[in-house]
């Protein structure tokens, strides 16, 4: 085990002096900078050390929602909802927006939290091979009578690094009438021009509809998860996704980092 902060090199039990560290999601060097740690002592002492509260009863402070307007402008989208990580936000979406009348159309690599979450919910389920946007679309004409189709897919896919084709998807969506939903854990800070992420690397920021992502990777590495998206399905999600209504809130400190990482 390590025995020191995460950072490029790190010092290992039963291991004299430091070795390298190629195997964390530290993308930024971000988990030990000065100005994350710094702002998260300072909320410790201004916000206290947790809220022991869901985020609807007594767990909303004005940090959280500073975060989540500020994850809305990075993104460019209507509205955000915090998650203690991104697996709930994946587990929390699919069950609280889609019915049996719905379907899912999920990339075969996509990551487990995303096909756990699909699990959760009563939608058909059409599984396309990997960034095939022909079976994609083969799976679209299939799902034509269903009343929401919903394609759901990683913007950067994290065993291989490949990335999503999300400029032919959009494409798909928008002759099929389906929406978009992408998970950036693994772009967020560090793809596109200025870190937004694969909506941003393919020119499609605005045309997805839904896009969750981490706070524990690239933007301090601690823990958190966020949806992001338009107004109405956001708005869904504070009625009635799980995860977000029975789990205690992001802690203030972790909070203060990640808004600090974002400025």
């Amino acid at each position: 085990c390590s025995t020191s902060a995460q950072e490029a090199r790190v010092r290992v039990e039963g291991q004299e002096g430091s070795v390298l560290n190629f195997c964390a999601n530290n993308y930024l060097g971000f988990c030990n900078r000065p100005e994350l740690v710094g702002a998260a002592a300072a909320a410790l002492q201004t916000h206290g050390l947790g809220l022991a509260s869901v985020r609807f009863i007594c767990g909303t402070q004005s940090l959280h929602k500073r975060l989540e307007e500020q994850i809305s402008a990075f993104h460019r989208t209507d509205d955000t909802i915090l998650y203690p990580s991104c697996f709930d936000a994946n587990a929390g979406l699919f069950e609280a927006i889609l019915s049996k009348d719905d379907a899912i159309l999920s990339d075969s690599l996509n990551h487990a939290s995303i096909i756990d979450g699909v699990r959760l919910c009563k939608a058909r389920r059409f599984r396309y091979e990997h960034n095939d946007m022909a079976a994609l679309e083969s799976a679209l004409v299939e799902a034509r009578d269903a009343r929401v189709r919903l394609i759901a897919t990683d913007g950067v896919f994290s065993m291989d690094g490949a990335l999503a084709r999300l400029d032919e998807i959009v494409r798909l969506a928008r002759k099929h009438d389906a929406l978009v939903m992408v998970d950036e854990c693994h772009a967020t800070g560090v793809v596109g021009e200025t870190g937004v992420g694969t909506t941003e690397h393919f020119d499609v920021m605005g045309k997805v509809d839904i896009i969750n992502s981490t706070l524990g990777k690239a933007l301090g590495g601690a823990s958190g998860g966020f949806t992001t998206g338009r107004q109405e399905i956001v708005d869904v999600l504070r009625q009635k996704a799980r995860p977000y209504l029975f789990s205690n809130t992001i802690a203030p400190p972790l909070v203060a980092a990640a808004s600090r990482a974002f400025e």
